[in-house]
């Protein structure tokens, strides 16, 4: 398993596609969700770059189950991203902590080794005024701790550069 961590637009998306093209058989996990225009667009923009070359699934929350079906048919598995998936979780459960828990633990049991997962790494700056921003920037912390633990080979990337860290 790889984890790309990085920063916004930093080229975590291209290094991860860069990786899983020495692999035949691809598929891609989009957690994105298209709730306005610029998020459309962006999108539909990431769609154009991999046409062709991987078998993309679009699934927001229920990455685990997703995954577990098609583990078996692909050689690398590409999940775009954890972050977003993150905060699709806290605004599909808000209310409900536990289900964000089991949501989480359900996907980490799920992993088999060939995934190369994008994250973001979100705590570098000021610490958020809002407990929610700051329970979410905690849990993304700690999931990507937890990855990079599981993880074969971790890279950071820094204006377009990754760097391998594990």
């Amino acid at each position: 398993m790889i984890l790309l961590t990085g920063g916004v637009k930093s080229g975590k998306s291209a290094k991860a596609l860069e990786l899983a093209l020495k692999y035949k058989k691809r598929a891609f996990i989009a957690t994105g969700v298209a709730f306005d225009e610029e998020m459309t667009e962006r999108i539909e923009k990431h769609k154009k770059q991999r046409e062709g070359l991987f078998d993309t699934f679009e699934e927001p929350v229920q990455i685990d189950k997703v995954i577990s079906k098609i583990k078996d048919q692909y050689d690398v598995i590409v999940v775009d991203c954890i972050t977003t998936w993150l905060g699709n979780l806290f605004h599909y459960f808000a209310e409900d902590e536990k289900k964000i828990e089991q949501t989480i633990e359900s996907f980490l049991t799920s992993l088999t080794g060939k995934e190369i997962l994008i994250t973001n790494e979100v705590g570098w700056g000021v610490i958020p005024v809002e407990k929610l921003t700051r329970k979410y920037v905690d849990t993304i912390g700690k999931l990507n701790a937890k990855l990079a633990s599981m993880a074969d080979e971790v890279y950071l990337t820094v204006c377009g550069i990754g760097v391998k860290i594990k």
